[in-house]
């Protein structure tokens, strides 16, 4: 063993070691119990960020701990490669998207193999690859047929310059979040996935996943909104059939309709705007703009009349219908009743244009005004109804149930269930994606790829204009016979949602090598009962996991688990905190801000380490000191984990990432932090080498022959085993781990261990320390495991068991204080009854001197830790 620590020599020979002896290959075993372990693959951008390295060092944690504690791991790795960068890139470096992506793919792969983790290369996938699309383009036939896929126009967010739909997360402020551009609302032909139809089904299973935080819980249930209300219809005045139909969890207020507002893309609107240009010109100022309920809840609420007027279905008196820019087409009917006295968002709309608000609800001790809107006015919880003739002292669930009663008697309306959720439009006016697997034939429609023909391959050798996809320009891509007539036919040129790929991939991973099936009974081994455990980024929390439990729930229903009963992808969530840094700029030309990377600048703190002042190293002058923000390109506060792991080595990047903060919290970036990190690593190996250089014993299993200190670290020693194994496995608190491995080591420098039992006992504290941390610094502890037991290998070895013998404890020591001051301590034995422990502790030198003669008024023992002399 050499003296000195030298991570980078160190990591290659144990990744050389992992490599020759598939440490990391995952093979199905019935006689063990399985733990699959994943993380959220990256989109191949190039290098990876902090955040990746965060995230698959939490992952590979778990699985290293697992493994030693007899399971069989699975951690697999792959990448979500399709996707709009990749044109972008291609158009700014004059290079085919598939040749940048595969790059990118190898460089990432090497980083992540370079930090160490446990991954099973042989199942490894690419998105973009034909062997991996042609099963999702496989299931989308079958779902064609079935009607869970469909087509019908649809109002999107059209960005006119990339050419391409949005999705509204996309929009921001009302702009393409690449382009930039104004966003126009558009319809065209889209497909989409029924998700609706499993709208119930998503809902009530959040019941079923105790192991996922609250908070994701709570927002994959709001984004479904389940709610419960009427449908019902107003009646155009003119006397037609027609009718104008909304949805309101409110009937209770329906006597205080005052107007009607319809989308921008109503028909009522359309009809209206034929003959008056100033309408018209309205509805297209509406159609540019995102479709997102966050965006139209913050933007100005505008309107204009139509001057067409609907019947009130209950008392038939005439109500104006408006077209309102807070009104969206794809949510309910287009259309909402207008009630301005109790709703916030009409009340606002009513006073701009001076519309008429009537009060129909009141509120015992509350005073209605119209001066401004009080929460009050729209709480279905509080009040009765007024105003509202027949129903007029009905409380909130006794007047929908009147109302809805009588809408019913008139054929006008009843009460339904709605869902917040709308179908998944998965049709991309994009070329770096999956090809949608249908052909357009004149004669017989729209007809599905037969399997056969599948997968209907990318061209990957194109050139990318920027303007639209370029299959649309491509005959060779598109023209082609129909499969049912051999007619001349179209190929569809749309390709999926980047969605899709992502919704299906972990379980793929159970079996990548079937080129016969999209899925095997291989699943139903890994994912049985789901993956044990999935870590992403909450900004993850919507999208993402409910697709993937979506998709789960339909390759159920097509019949590809067999037996095996698989509801839910995900048993239990980690969603990860942000890795964060301080940002510098520079004021430019027109105020933009210039963003200066950290380690380009230095800090002047003050005796507190409390930031004063900052300059650029460059030139000496100052910069401003900005917020600490998430690391990003955007805001320069990046640190290249490349850099990192050249100077440091990765396992000091691994456990600086693990001590620095619990994993669900946001970490902030600190070079002392991984200075510190560095020197434990140097401490650890210096331990043990002086360990060594004394010679290898064979270590102690019991606390026979040792003396009290010494028997007082070794009782130490399994505590932290017991709690180390805790923090790793039911807690996922990596950070109090380390931080308690750091103290028992604290311990071991402090007790005299130079006789023949304390060096048996330096030898259990040193394979034990090891051991504990080989999770989170594999390299390090391969290295000194090694040492410590030649010709052993940590990653097969037992993760440290407590012994509870090791854990009695004969004497336990009590602080004492007087008057809630700490003043001294006592020990007692550990079976010590309150009576005798408080009679020790009045007679204790330390109470007598403070309680200066006078009697104890109280005395208080807290179990374990303290007795508090009240006087």
């Amino acid at each position: 063993m050499q003296e000195k620590y030298n991570a980078a020599e160190i990591e290659r020979a144990a990744q050389a070691h992992w490599d020759q002896t598939g440490a990391a290959r995952a093979v199905e075993d019935a006689s063990k119990p399985k733990y699959y372990c994943l993380s959220m693959f990256p989109y191949p951008s190039g290098k990876l960020h902090m955040g990746h390295v965060r995230n698959y060092t939490i992952g590979d944690v778990l699985s290293r701990f697992y493994k030693m504690q007899g399971y069989n791991v699975l951690q697999p790795m792959g990448w979500d490669a399709f996707g709009m960068p990749a044109e972008n890139a291609a158009l700014a470096n004059n290079v085919p998207p598939a040749k940048w992506t595969y790059a990118n793919i190898d460089y990432m792969r090497s980083q992540l193999q370079r930090l160490g983790f446990a991954i099973d290369w042989s199942r490894e996938l690419a998105t973009c690859t034909p062997q991996y699309y042609r099963w999702e383009q496989w299931l989308f036939t079958r779902l064609f047929e079935k009607g869970l896929i469909y087509k019908k126009l649809g109002t999107v967010n059209w960005d006119p310059v990339d050419h391409t739909v949005l999705a509204n997360e996309q929009v921001i402020d009302g702009r393409g979040w690449r382009s930039g551009a104004l966003v126009e609302k558009r319809e065209i032909p889209m497909y989409y996935m029924k998700i609706t139809a499993y709208a119930e089904e998503l809902l009530a299973d959040l019941d079923q996943l105790p192991g996922w935080p609250e908070q994701v819980r709570l927002m994959q249930k709001n984004w479904i909104g389940k709610s419960t209300g009427v449908r019902f219809a107003f009646p155009l005045a003119d006397n037609s059939d027609e009718k104008l139909w909304v949805f309101t969890t409110r009937a209770d207020t329906i006597m205080g309709v005052t107007f009607v507002a319809v989308a921008a893309e109503h028909p009522l609107a359309t009809r209206a705007a034929a003959n008056n240009p100033a309408l018209a010109a309205f509805i297209e100022e509406c159609k540019k703009g995102g479709v997102a309920e966050a965006d139209i809840a913050t933007m100005e609420k505008k309107g204009m009349p139509t001057g067409i007027f609907v019947r009130h279905p209950l008392t038939g008196e005439q109500v104006e219908v408006w077209v309102g820019n807070y009104v969206l087409m794809g949510y309910g009917e287009g259309a909402v009743m207008a009630v301005p006295a109790h709703d916030e968002r009409d009340f606002a709309f009513a006073k701009k244009y001076n519309l008429a608000i009537k009060q129909v609800i009141a509120a015992e001790g509350e005073t209605f005004s119209l001066d401004g809107w009080q929460e009050w006015y729209g709480d279905k919880s509080r009040g009765t109804c007024v105003n509202s003739g027949k129903y007029d002292g009905l409380a909130y669930e006794a007047a929908v149930d009147a109302i809805a009663a009588d809408l019913a008697a008139k054929g006008l309306g009843e009460k339904k269930v709605q869902f917040r959720l709308r179908d998944w439009g998965i049709s991309r006016q994009r070329y770096w994606g999956c090809p949608i697997p249908v052909i357009h034939c004149e004669s017989c429609g729209d007809v599905p790829v037969p399997d056969d023909q599948l997968p209907v391959v990318l061209p990957e050798n194109v050139e990318i204009t920027g303007a639209g996809s370029p299959l649309a320009k491509m005959p060779e891509f598109y023209e082609c016979t129909c499969p049912k007539c051999g007619k001349p036919a179209r190929r569809e040129t749309d390709t999926m949602d980047t969605f899709v790929e992502s919704s299906w991939y972990f379980l793929r991973y159970a079996c990548p090598d079937n080129t016969q099936a999209m899925v095997d009974e291989r699943v139903a081994y890994w994912c049985k009962g789901g993956i044990d455990q999935y870590i992403g980024g909450i900004e993850h929390a919507i999208l993402h996991l409910l697709y993937s439990r979506f998709f789960t729930k339909l390759m159920r229903d097509v019949g590809l688990f067999g037996e095996q009963k698989l509801d839910e992808p995900f048993a239990n969530l980690l969603t990860q905190g942000m890795v964060v840094a301080p940002t510098f700029y520079r004021e430019g030309e027109g105020g933009k801000k210039l963003w200066i990377n950290p380690a380009d600048v230095d800090v002047t703190t003050d005796e507190r380490g409390r930031p004063t002042g900052a300059t650029l190293k460059a030139d000496g002058q100052p910069v401003v000191i900005g917020g600490t923000e998430k690391m990003s390109k955007s805001k320069n506060n990046g640190v290249d984990p490349q850099s990192l792991m050249d100077e440091y080595g990765a396992d000091t990047a691994r456990l600086f990432m693990m001590f620095a903060a619990p994993p669900d919290q946001s970490l902030e970036w600190s070079d002392a932090g991984v200075e510190g990190a560095y020197r434990f690593l140097r401490r650890l190996w210096k331990l043990v080498y002086d360990h060594a250089q004394a010679g290898i014993v064979t270590a102690s299993n019991s606390s026979d022959g040792l003396a009290a200190p010494q028997q007082d670290l070794r009782r130490k020693l399994h505590q932290t085993m017991a709690k180390v194994a805790d923090d790793y496995g039911r807690r996922k608190q990596f950070n109090t781990a380390v931080a308690a491995i750091m103290e028992l080591l604290n311990s071991y420098d402090k007790t005299d261990l130079g006789d023949a039992a304390g060096r048996a006992l330096a030898q259990e504290v040193l394979e034990a320390a090891v051991l504990m941390l080989f999770p989170i610094v594999p390299h390090i502890g391969q290295t000194l495991y090694a040492v410590l037991k030649p010709g052993a290998d940590a990653v097969h070895a037992p993760f440290p068991k407590a012994d509870p013998a090791a854990l009695k404890q004969d004497e336990i020591e009590l602080m004492i204080q007087v008057n809630g001051k700490l003043r001294g301590s006592l020990k007692v034995a550990a079976d010590a009854d309150k009576g005798s422990i408080e009679a020790a502790a009045l007679a204790s030198e330390a109470a007598q001197k403070f309680m200066e003669g006078k009697p104890a008024k109280k005395v208080v023992v807290v179990p374990g830790r303290l007795i508090n002399i009240v006087v």
